[in-house]
């Protein structure tokens, strides 16, 4: 039995030495986490990303995976997200009509919005005696994972935790959204799906596609518009503040 195990270990640490585990790790908690949504009935609360992360987790507590060496394995797939981000122009393309006949709403709500995502944020974890470096991790927070690990790499935080975030931030942004548009009664698809995308970053957008086309639509310009500004803006006053 313990030559059994022994073997066991030996062929998990040549797995773990190439990126295929953890990319079949990934991949295997992605679906799974996708499945698992649908059975549960597609709740709000809990969408497929974070049944995939955590499952991740699980998968790595139980095989005496190292997180470390499960990153460094899974950097393979964070190389697609260059061509994500460079995605990311083909739904404001797409929606470059709604642009045109919407700009002044638009002007209205995506810079103050924008900005007080990534104010809050900051301001919750200076209050908390957060670091710089925490600070850095936590600004980006409602901006699609590409272009926020740029910012947060530019600012000088850590990756991992910008993640942690970005998923806590996703799942709480489509929650109370659902919500307080039940409370407010507000029904227009489009409105619903531009708060989406805005705050909530590709879950929301996700989100907002259940809803409706339109809503995911006008999710998809939310959230490819508060990246653009984001990344445009956060640097500068990152450097205004002298952090």
């Amino acid at each position: 039995m313990t030559e059994f195990w022994t073997e066991l270990v030996l062929l998990r640490d040549h797995l773990t030495a190439t990126p295929i585990a953890s990319i079949a790790i990934t991949l295997s908690a992605f679906f799974a986490g996708n499945v698992l949504f649908q059975k549960m009935g597609r709740p709000s609360w809990c969408p497929g990303i974070l049944l995939a992360a955590l499952l991740v987790v699980l998968l790595l507590v139980v095989l005496g995976i190292d997180y470390t060496r499960y990153q460094a394995g899974a950097s393979w797939l964070v190389l697609l997200l260059g061509p994500a981000t460079v995605a990311l122009g083909v739904p404001l393309f797409q929606q470059i009509h709604h642009i045109r006949a919407l700009w002044k709403p638009i002007l209205l709500t995506l810079p103050p919005a924008a900005t007080l995502a990534a104010l809050y944020a900051m301001m919750l974890a200076w209050l908390a005696g957060a670091t710089p470096e925490l600070l850095a991790s936590f600004a980006p927070k409602s901006v699609t994972a590409p272009i926020a690990i740029g910012i947060t790499e530019q600012l000088g935080g850590s990756v991992p935790i910008l993640m942690g975030g970005l998923l806590v931030t996703g799942v709480m942004a489509t929650l109370w959204v659902n919500l307080l548009s039940r409370w407010l009664k507000i029904d227009d698809h489009r409105v619903l799906g531009f708060a989406l995308g805005i705050n909530g970053h590709a879950i929301g957008t996700v989100r907002a596609f259940e809803i409706s086309p339109t809503a995911g639509a006008f999710a998809s310009l939310g959230m490819g518009l508060t990246g653009v500004f984001t990344a445009l803006f956060l640097p500068l006053m990152w450097m205004l503040l002298g952090l």
